[in-house]
């Protein structure tokens, strides 16, 4: 894609750039292009003006991702500074999709709201709608309001939750839309109250997962259709840390790619791993699990692009 001409921008416009350092688990190859719009007119008006043949690929901030060592054949769209905005007004919060989870969570508890689920999960509020993300029982469903989003055409939409038709881990988002700015509606709680919740689900967190390490979060789905609840009567045995645990793949590793000693179903790159690595450790997980129990692990993590030239 090199040699086509892309739209004039008023943001920026990265060629071949590298996406390794874009991610948390630090792997994968260069994106034909990277746009970092200025504001949502940048970005429809780029979208609209872009050659239809060219595939687009919304990217957070790589929270939950491998890119393949190949890179993108695509124009890579990653949201900044004009897309990170948190408004509150009565019980509802508007946020730019670029905002992160936990500031999300933050700004929520400092205006007597509770989203304070949000705190630990790792992300932009953009891919925790696309993801209905969630934690402790609670989902973005259960706030949702709505969102705009810029189609692959240009077109600017409003969605309802009825039209992102909501599942465990996943929305029905079109192809290749970008989502710009989310409202949702929370309930009202106690300020400190808030704060002391989510200090103390920090504290959990820090306790039982690799959060130093190289990470993207839980590699795989619960086989059971949920997200841990975080009570003491939670069940664990059709949880993946739990069948990946069974088979004896607790601290399995290919390459420079592992399973965590310290949670069963956070993949890390130890420091020298390729994505190929991480895919291959991912796979061979899925399909000893399957051996072991018969149960088919569903990836969470996204992979996208292309493998390295032989």
């Amino acid at each position: 894609m090199a040699e086509r001409i892309l739209p004039e921008v008023r943001g920026r416009l990265t060629q071949n750039r590298a996406l390794s350092d874009l991610t948390w688990l630090r792997v994968g190859g260069p994106a034909d292009w990277l746009f970092q719009p200025a504001d949502i007119e940048d970005l429809a008006g780029f979208l609209s003006a872009l050659d239809p043949g060219v595939a687009v690929f919304p990217m957070g901030v790589g929270s939950n991702l491998i890119v393949r060592d190949g890179g993108l054949r695509a124009v890579v769209i990653r949201l900044g500074r004009g897309f990170n905005q948190i408004e509150v007004s009565g019980d509802t919060l508007t946020a730019g999709a670029a905002a992160l989870d936990a500031h999300v969570a933050r700004q929520a508890a400092d205006a007597g709201l509770d989203l304070t689920f949000l705190r630990t999960i790792p992300g932009s509020i953009g891919g925790a709608v696309r993801m209905n993300a969630g934690c402790y029982g609670s989902y973005m469903a259960d706030v949702f309001q709505s969102a705009r989003a810029v189609t692959r055409s240009g077109e600017v939409l409003s969605l309802s939750a009825e039209d992102l038709n909501f599942r465990y881990r996943q929305s029905d988002l079109p192809d290749q839309a970008v989502i710009t700015d989310v409202t949702l509606r929370a309930p009202k709680g106690d300020m400190a109250e808030l704060h002391a919740r989510m200090a103390d689900q920090l504290a959990k967190r820090d306790a039982t997962q690799p959060t130093r390490d190289r990470s993207a979060g839980s590699t795989f789905r619960n086989p059971a259709g949920f997200s841990s609840t975080g009570r003491a009567d939670d069940i664990h045995d059709l949880k993946a840390w739990k069948v990946i645990e069974d088979a004896g793949l607790r601290g399995h590793r290919i390459g420079g790619a592992q399973m965590s000693e310290k949670h069963a179903n956070f993949m890390i790159n130890t420091g020298d791993a390729t994505a190929a690595d991480l895919e291959r450790l991912g796979e061979d997980v899925r399909k000893k699990v399957y051996d072991s129990s018969g149960i088919t692990l569903e990836w969470e993590i996204m992979r996208v692009g292309e493998p390295a030239a032989e």
